[in-house]
């Protein structure tokens, strides 16, 4: 049996056996779409394939899609493409590119369940054909600590091309869960499986809680016949045409409200009502089309202190939407300078304050904050991400103190808004939103009054504990806001 080893492991036999487990597929069903493409690519980025290798791979991906080889054919000629290359090598290639692409391909949807199963004291296993190197960082983001997974042959540090032991792939993986749960003591009648593809359909059988989970054809002919519960995730992988089409209409919707927010300056002459007109009609817009919902706890504290400093958890680009939803009116931003580039935010910088800061230059930083400074004294409040710039994975960054010390120079409180789950309308890097309800906890402001640069660290160390805090135990659901709905 393949198992692979990830940090923090006992020896099974010293534990009282956990008797129900959770057990995850991987590819397909942990991350949307197949782990080894993102191999495929590197090499070819890096010319490491040449044009025999590349018809090679077509042939087999040909030959596998029309039956004529199975899946585990397949694997088998794909591990002898690695002949030669040192293990090292490829345990360093697995952890760059988790880095770069497969954390963005983890479905929400699956960490929630693994922090489920967790949480009710289920063993958690990950049981798939893929290689250590494929799957090991994902195991590790997620904390399972158990990995089945078919290991390579190595000689000297060098992969020979083959495996060790079975490829586990249907039948065999099957085999591989019952002598781990054997081993383990683990009542498989009891557990629970995930996997999307027909070869699982022998697993599917083994446990008492089946969970056809993004079924290909043939696993749903079986799962429909049996009663088995459905389940599919689409906040990963290629967005349908729809989300496509609501994503095109909310850009083109932008020139439309440009174009009424600088009828409403020219008429009025007020800088501030057109600054509130565009950024809560575009917000409203672009959520609207998106079908996103927030669902908010806390939203008195939005408008319980104003002006102030408002600072969130950033996740995605659509997570200053979503802020700028809720603030609604009479704010500006701190953004990075790249973004002045952007057609979209040197549009908006025309209406309303927009600091772009250069996170290599700190003097030049703090300079660009003194204009946002002043503004917080005319009754403008600021938007700020104190970790400076997106966050992988579901922790807190360390914050930056632009925020806080703004916060102090101006004398205004600093409000914490906590965005749990905006991974679920869409990766850190995508650019189109899918439908989906984001929670959101707005915390009491924290007034910074007796606030000094000697306990500053100490105090911005709190405020951050209250986003780790408030993400672990999430508060109860009070109040619903739907992306229309607007504070008078």
């Amino acid at each position: 049996m393949g198992r692979a080893r990830a940090p923090g492991r006992q020896d099974l036999r010293t534990r009282t056996a956990a008797r129900t487990a959770a057990i995850f597929d991987f590819d397909g069903t942990i991350i949307a779409g197949y782990s080894i493409l993102a191999f495929l690519k590197e090499r070819v980025r890096r010319r490491e394939l040449g044009a025999a290798h590349v018809a090679r791979t077509a042939v087999s991906l040909a030959q596998s899609a029309l039956g004529r080889i199975d899946s585990r054919e397949l694997i088998a000629r794909g591990m002898h493409e690695w002949q030669g290359r040192r293990l090292a090598e490829l345990d360093a290639l697995g952890a760059r590119l988790f880095s770069t692409e497969l954390r963005e391909l983890i479905f929400p949807e699956i960490r929630a369940l693994v922090a489920e199963h967790r949480r009710r004291g289920h063993l958690v296993v990950i049981a798939t054909s893929a290689a250590p190197f494929q799957v090991r960082d994902v195991a590790r983001e997620l904390g399972v600590e158990h990995v089945l997974c078919t290991q390579l042959e190595v000689r000297d540090g060098v992969l020979t091309g083959k495996s060790r032991g079975p490829i586990l792939w249907g039948r065999a993986k099957a085999e591989a869960v019952r002598e781990f749960a054997r081993h383990a003591g683990v009542d498989l009648r009891r557990s629970h499986f995930y996997a999307d593809g027909d070869e699982d359909v022998a697993l599917m059988r083994l446990v008492g809680h089946p969970h056809p989970t993004n079924p290909r054809p043939g696993l749903e002919r079986v799962a429909t016949g049996q009663g088995w519960p459905i389940q599919r995730f689409t906040s990963r992988g290629r967005p349908g045409p729809d989300a496509y089409l609501r994503s095109a209409l909310a850009t083109a919707s932008a020139v439309p409200v440009f174009i009424g927010a600088l009828a409403m300056r020219a008429l009025t002459g007020d800088k501030r009502d057109a600054a509130n007109f565009l950024v809560g009609t575009l917000t409203e817009i672009s959520l609207g089309l998106g079908k996103v919902k927030l669902e908010v706890t806390g939203e008195e504290h939005l408008w319980s202190a104003r002006p102030a400093v408002f600072i969130w958890n950033h996740r995605s680009i659509f997570d200053a939407q979503i802020v700028g939803r809720l603030v609604q009116r009479d704010f500006g931003a701190v953004a990075k300078r790249e973004l002045e580039r952007v057609p979209l935010f040197a549009a908006a910088s025309r209406f309303m304050h927009i600091a772009f800061v250069d996170r290599a230059d700190s003097k030049a930083a703090v300079a660009a904050l003194e204009p946002a400074t002043r503004l917080l004294g005319q009754g403008i409040s600021m938007l700020v991400a104190p970790e400076g710039t997106r966050v992988s994975g579901t922790g807190i960054g360390e914050f930056k103190k632009g925020a806080f010390r703004m916060a102090m120079t101006a004398r205004v409180p600093v409000v914490p808004i906590v965005i749990r789950n905006v991974d679920d309308i869409g990766a850190r890097t995508s650019g189109t939103m899918r439908p989906g309800t984001v929670d959101v906890a707005v915390l009491p402001p924290v007034r910074v009054d007796d606030w000094t640069l000697r306990d500053l660290d100490r105090r911005i160390a709190g405020v951050r504990q209250q986003f780790v805090d408030t993400l672990a135990h999430w508060p109860a659901p009070r109040t619903k806001t739907a992306p229309g709905r607007r504070r008078r």
